[in-house]
Parts: C-alpha cells; structure tokens; sequence
C-alpha cells in the first residue's frame, strides 16, 4: 500500500525504486554530482567510473560486454534505436522485410510502422496462439534472405507470456537475419544470464526491476555497432551511438537494479512474488464471480502478472469503482492516457467484449498477505455493485 492509501496492482507499468537503489543514487543527486564525460579532473573520473561500472553491471547480467551497453532514457527509445536505426543504415540493403509479433509493445509497432511508412520496408506480424507464444515452424516459415531484421519480445507486458528467445533467435540467424528483443519485462520472469550470446540488440527498463525511471539500455552487439545509425547526434558518446550526457544517478540505479536482480535475494523476492500472485490468483477464482485467466499457465508467465477476464462486466468500470484503493489496468500503460482495445487480447484470440472485459493486476515484491485480501474484497465488492446495477439498467 503505498502513501495515498492505494494498493498497488499495476507494477508491471512501473515498479517502485528499492529503497537501498535510492540511497546508493542520492549522493550523485548532490555533492558528488559530476558530468562524467569531463576527462581532465576527479570529478568527472570518479562519475565515469560509476558510469562504466552500471555498463558492467547489466553486461553481466546478460553475458555481454561493458562496451555493448548504451544507455538510453528507456526501453522505448531503446527500442527505437534498434530498429530505427538499423533500419536507416541498411537502406542501400536488399534485405527489406521486418517480421514482429503480434503482441510487442506499442513502442516496438510505432517504429516498425515508420520503417513501413517512411522507409519502404514490409513490416509482417508473426502471429501467436492463445498463450501469446510464437510458433517457431510458423515463424521460420515467414523467415528469408529478404528480412533484414525480427523483433520478439522476450516477455509480454499485458498477459506475462515468455518466450523461448534462444530457439527463435537461433531460428533467425539460421537465415542471417538480425534478432532484437524488448527484455523489458524479462528481469523479473526469466534467466537473463547468457541471453546476449543470442541476440544481437536487447531493450531494457530501469523501472521494470526496481530502478529508476527515466532510465534505459539497449545491449548492441559489438558486430553490429557499425550497422545502427544514431537517434541522437552530438558529442559522440557512448560509442557515437547515442550522444548526450549520461545521468549519472540513474546510470547507477539501473546498473544496481541489474545486481539486485542476480541476487540470491533478488531471486527469493521473485519467488515469493510468485507466491503471492498465484495466492489472488486462487482467491479470486474462489469467489462466485465467473473470471477467466488470459494468456498461459500461471507457471510459465511473469511471476507478477494476472491477466482477468471478467465476463459480463467492462473493465473500465471496475476499474473506476477500485478508485482510489486499488491500482491495476485495462492492458499497458498508455502514454495519451486514451483508452484502447488491447491488439494483445485480441492476438491471442478474445472477442471485443471479452478484452473490454480484462484487467491486467501485477504485484510486487513489498505486496502482503493483507494486500491480497483485501484487493480480493474490493474486486468482489465492486463487482457485487456494478452486477446490481446492471439489473436495474436490464
């Protein structure tokens, strides 16, 4: 419960920064503020260092190397200079298909659709089944020698769907094409050790694992450097990949957040979030209400994520009679704030009336037992409420 009085069911938007990432960033806020690209005094020696040192941190949380990470404001521009990028300086290419899956975030589709629209490349959709999986006899059917690159995501933002990044990443270069994949998501769900040895450009979010926002990386291949061509121009930091002055503060929160996440105590908050999730999980189905889990099994999807049907019912109105004491969403946080039907409901099979009907709830490591029960008290209270006044409407 956080300072407003408000269980929070959303944190796969955003999670809260750990308190102990905060104290380690604070002094970098302050009196040991530095710009870490002044090479001539201690100052900026010892910012640099905190810098390389967070490179190092998610480098070795993905099996990469410290040169491979550029930081970025988020996993939205990451994405963006994955693909934007690669796509710019493969102009000349003969490669101009790009293959997506149906349900990658909007961020990953707005990029695709420049590509399309301003670039001249075919952008296809790789379909998935009701689990939110990509087929990968599907996929490799879709692939060939005119694909430049393909872009999965490791695990779904809406329904927590995990995807076997090895087998399609090996599926694709198998035809020499590039494999990027938005990890936003993919701290908390899976084993990211190891993961850059097969893909070529990785997305990242600070505040998906416990950082800060306003934070992101994007892991880029040192064999693929020279292929992406910049968002950003300026003084030619990091590489000449992405200029600007990096943040220092959130360099280190994001590069802590990689530490936390490899931690032996990081891997008992995962699983005791795991614990808690499926315990509302079971709670709520316990109730008289017919609700419909959506995507996979509760054991192979993000160790938050709860995606709900509820039958009968509009999610927004749920949503607006939980205000202002439970947190939780219709799909993924949306940047205009515009309500939208969720292309990933509808990908993996909902009719229109079963998406406007679903909710996603997402838990975090500091939700409690109480926490549990009483959102399940709220849900069924509201629906309680809004079935009487679906009656007197009928």
């Amino acid at each position: 419960m956080n300072s407003f009085g408000t269980i929070n069911f959303d944190q796969q938007a955003s999670t809260p920064i750990d308190g102990r990432i905060l104290s380690k960033m604070l002094p970098f806020f302050s009196h040991r503020s530095g710009n870490p690209h002044s090479s001539h005094h201690a100052i900026g020696w010892e910012n640099s260092s905190v810098v390389r040192e967070s490179a190092e941190s998610l480098a070795r949380m993905l099996g990469a190397d410290e040169d491979e990470i550029v930081f970025t404001s988020g996993a939205s521009e990451a994405n963006n200079l994955a693909l934007l990028g690669l796509g710019q300086r493969a102009l000349s290419g003969k490669r101009k298909r790009v293959l997506v899956s149906a349900i990658e975030h909007k961020c990953v589709l707005e990029a695709v659709r420049v590509l399309s629209g301003h670039y001249g490349y075919q952008v296809d959709h790789i379909p998935v089944d009701e689990h939110g999986c990509v087929s990968e006899s599907v996929f490799t059917d879709l692939l060939d020698d005119d694909v430049l690159a393909v872009s999965i995501m490791a695990v779904n933002n809406e329904i927590g769907t995990v995807q076997d990044v090895e087998a399609l990443a090996k599926a694709a270069h198998y035809h020499g094409v590039i494999f990027h994949c938005d990890a936003a998501q993919a701290p908390l769900a899976m084993d990211m050790c190891g993961i850059a040895q097969h893909v070529d450009l990785l997305s990242l979010s600070g505040h998906k694992m416990y950082g800060p926002q306003g934070i992101g990386a994007l892991y880029i291949s040192r064999y693929l450097q020279d292929q992406i061509e910049p968002l950003i121009y300026g003084g030619g930091q990091q590489n000449g990949l992405r200029a600007g002055t990096v943040p220092v503060p959130l360099c280190m929160g994001m590069g802590a957040a990689a530490d936390l996440m490899a931690s032996v105590e990081g891997q008992a908050s995962i699983k005791y979030l795991r614990e808690k999730r499926d315990r509302f999980v079971a709670t709520l189905m316990d109730h008289r209400w017919e609700i419909r889990l959506n995507g996979p099994p509760l054991a192979s999807r993000h160790p938050a994520n709860a995606n709900i049907c509820f039958p009968g019912f509009s999610a927004e109105e749920i949503l607006s009679a939980l205000q202002p004491f439970l947190a939780a969403s219709a799909g993924s946080a949306c940047s205009t704030g515009i309500p939208e039907p969720s292309h990933v409901l509808h990908a993996v099979g909902l009719s229109g009336d079963d998406a406007d009907a679903s909710i996603r709830f997402s838990l975090g490591f500091g939700t409690s037992d109480q926490d549990v029960d009483l959102a399940v008290e709220m849900i069924d209270k509201a629906l309680e409420d809004l079935s009487g006044t679906l009656v007197h409407s009928a």
